[in-house]
């Protein structure tokens, strides 16, 4: 078996797939490896000279800093981060999609204004920190492993969840970052697998609960309620309230039933953590063919964590169906740009710790195989965080790198299935969207498949093409979406894992 992969004929490194040890000979690139060079890392398969560019996917992933040798090692001690002209043609690479006839089917449950849910919940929201334990203490009384009697007589709920957070006081009342947290809070009380939401408050906050009522048109009623903890009077009074008012919501809240519904309800956010070297050859481009084929049954699928596209975009803008969708995705890298100079910080401060141990050394590396999970069809739209989606097709969402913040602002905007490719390692989950976390190598499924529900070490052992992944990968989104739960599920994640942006200073 051939113990590298190439993944472009133009590149000059391949990927090892075991480790491999000094001395062995690789006769299909006609190199004898020099030194120790652990899986998922890169081989050089020619002379690299000090400051030539250094090729992945048939794109430039940075320069030598040194000269390399055939069979040397290509990492963090040969390999630096370099700025270069991406020369793109908008829309250059856009294709049209060939859409199937009879979309595939989910079972679903349909909302009466005609919303398609994945899971059913009741949710709790905060409107500041400082009611975040009323919050939890109102859930915590359904809890199925503390008060297993609470739901007994409800089966069709998933749960009631308290979704807390930081932040809601100390900021600026007409800042930036008091409006994106209050468009994250309105999109999880519209959201679809919601079939009710209690709004909790302190009552003196920034962040009044009439104010978010305001921005995003809300409107109380029987399935939105909002009270204060100092007008209700006290800690145990507003919990006992926020019990009383879930108690009177369970029965309608679990009259409710699935039925197969089409695949285009499904808005799918794509996220990626503990990223490795394996990730742009087996579970990225796997899921971006499972993207592909959602796409062509009408569904929606959301890609994020713009410092993890930067050196990338190219492609993206290539794939943008006009100038307008282009000019959003551009305008949202130079919002980066002059977020990190603010900041004293800049986009190719990546990848972490992790992502090197992996094998991935600079970010361009690593965004061009994040953005595999995207597949190949048309860039329709570009969104700004936490912005309802409202597009068909390929859309892009404005986030952070970092997975709790990034997938909050997918399911803020509407995102009822998240997909999470990891190579490192992930126990991620989130409430009220069920999370599918794919692994990208057969070593971490084997000792984390406890986290992990699909494989996709398959493609790196041969056993599979990317294409039959994703087609694995669109029917398990399938069947997670119909009600199967997932590991994460499984293991009680989703309430710790809301984190909106914080955005701005703290006063």
């Amino acid at each position: 078996m051939n113990p590298v992969i190439r993944i472009h004929l133009q590149d000059n490194v391949v990927i090892a797939k075991q480790q491999l040890l000094g001395g062995t000979r690789i006769e299909a690139e006609n190199i004898t490896v020099s030194g120790l060079i652990p899986p998922g890392h890169k081989v050089a398969v020619r002379a690299i000279a000090q400051g030539e560019a250094v090729r992945r996917y048939n794109q430039i992933i940075g320069v030598a800093t040194q000269a390399i040798g055939p069979g040397q090692h290509v990492h963090t001690h040969n390999l630096a981060f370099s700025h270069f002209d991406r020369g793109h043609t908008v829309g250059g690479n856009v294709r049209p999609v060939d859409y199937v006839e009879t979309p595939a089917t989910f079972d679903g449950i349909v909302r009466a204004d005609g919303r398609v849910a994945t899971r059913n919940y009741i949710g709790v929201l905060t409107s500041v920190n400082c009611s975040a334990t009323v919050a939890r203490a109102i859930a915590d009384h359904f809890r199925r492993d503390i008060h297993p009697e609470a739901l007994a007589a409800f089966p069709q709920i998933d749960g009631v969840v308290a979704l807390t957070h930081g932040a809601g006081c100390a900021t600026d009342s007409e800042g930036e970052s008091l409006q994106v947290l209050r468009r994250t809070l309105a999109g999880y009380a519209r959201h679809a697998n919601f079939a009710a939401v209690l709004v909790v408050g302190l009552g003196c906050e920034t962040n009044q609960i009439q104010g978010l009522m305001a921005q995003e048109g809300l409107r109380e009623g029987a399935k939105l309620v909002t009270f204060n903890i100092q007008d209700t009077g006290g800690t145990a009074k507003t919990v006992a309230r926020g019990i009383e008012v879930v108690q009177g919501l369970l029965a309608e809240a679990n009259a409710v039933q699935r039925t197969p519904v089409s695949a285009s309800h499904l808005v799918v956010g794509l996220q990626c953590g503990g990223s490795d070297g394996y990730s742009g050859i087996s579970a990225n481009p796997g899921l971006g063919a499972a993207v592909d084929l959602l796409v062509r049954h009408g569904g929606t699928a959301v890609l994020s964590e713009t410092p993890e596209i930067y050196g990338g975009e190219h492609l993206l803008l290539q794939r943008a169906v006009s100038q307008a969708v282009a000019d959003k995705l551009e305008a949202r890298l130079q919002w980066w740009t002059d977020y990190c100079a603010r900041n004293n910080g800049e986009l190719d401060n990546n990848p972490s710790a992790g992502n090197k141990a992996g094998g991935l050394t600079t970010i361009l590396e690593k965004s061009l195989g994040a953005i595999a999970k995207g597949g190949t069809t048309p860039l329709v739209d570009v969104y700004e965080y936490a912005q309802p989606i409202k597009a068909k097709g390929f859309v892009y969402m404005d986030t952070p790198g970092y997975d709790p913040v990034s997938a909050t602002g997918q399911v803020a905007g509407g995102a009822n299935l998240i997909c999470f490719t990891t190579g490192r390692g992930s126990a991620y989950g989130c409430a009220p969207t069920p999370s599918l976390k794919l692994a990208t190598n057969h070593a971490l499924w084997v000792k984390q498949e406890e986290d992990m529900d699909i494989n996709c070490g398959t493609v790196i052992d041969g056993h599979e093409s990317v294409q039959q992944l994703g087609e694995r990968i669109f029917g398990e989104m399938l069947a997670a979406a119909s009600g199967r739960k997932t590991k994460s599920e499984l293991h009680g994640y989703g309430q710790n894992e809301f984190v909106p942006w914080a955005l701005g200073a703290v006063m």
